[in-house]
């Protein structure tokens, strides 16, 4: 009967992972009612923010995290590295595969070039950002390809979506860039 139940490549290596933290919840959860109930209200209290850490890793993956600080403190290499170490970005929760394509992007942006990012940014958007800030940014770099390419219809598109996004006008200088560029098209 075991034979017969069979899994995915990697499958089996995410479901051990949430199994895990899992039990490592319930763990908490138990350790911390057991600590109200001796009394140790100090100690239960930083069973509360244990728990809890454990329970937004279930939803925000950690290595995507530590990727968007490192990429945040211009360690391009470094964040690289850490979303590398992700092996199958395709078993994510939707919003995290979204934001490992959007920080490879950045990534591949930065350091090899803005077209070898494009299609990361485009698969990324398919996907579905959550914040309106890096739906902008991931549509802001691709106007700046469709510049580069001289695809004038498409980076008037994109940059309209771009000034609908931003709400706190924090991209209006790189857009004012972009359109410049333009110009010159």
């Amino acid at each position: 009967m075991a034979e017969l139940i069979t899994f995915a490549p990697g499958r089996k290596e995410t479901m051990v992972n949430k199994i895990i933290k899992y039990i490592l919840i319930l763990a908490g959860l138990l350790w911390m009612v057991y600590q109200f109930y001796l009394g140790n209200i100090g100690n239960g209290i930083l069973f509360v923010f244990l728990t809890g850490l454990i329970v937004l890793s279930l939803f925000r993956h950690e290595l995507i995290m530590i990727a968007f600080v490192q990429l945040r403190r211009g360690k391009f290499e470094k964040a690289q590295r850490t979303l590398y170490k992700i092996k199958q970005p395709e078993q994510l929760i939707k919003s995290q595969q979204a934001y490992y394509y959007y920080l490879l992007g950045l990534i591949q942006a930065q350091t090899q070039g803005a077209t070898k990012s494009e299609r990361l940014f485009r698969k990324a958007l398919s996907i579905g950002l959550r914040m309106k800030t890096d739906e902008a940014v991931a549509k802001l770099n691709l106007a700046g390809l469709a510049v580069m390419r001289r695809k004038k219809r498409e980076a008037i598109n994109l940059l309209n979506d771009v000034k609908k996004l931003d709400k706190n006008k924090l991209l209006a200088d790189q857009v004012k860039m972009i359109q410049g560029q333009m110009k010159r098209i």
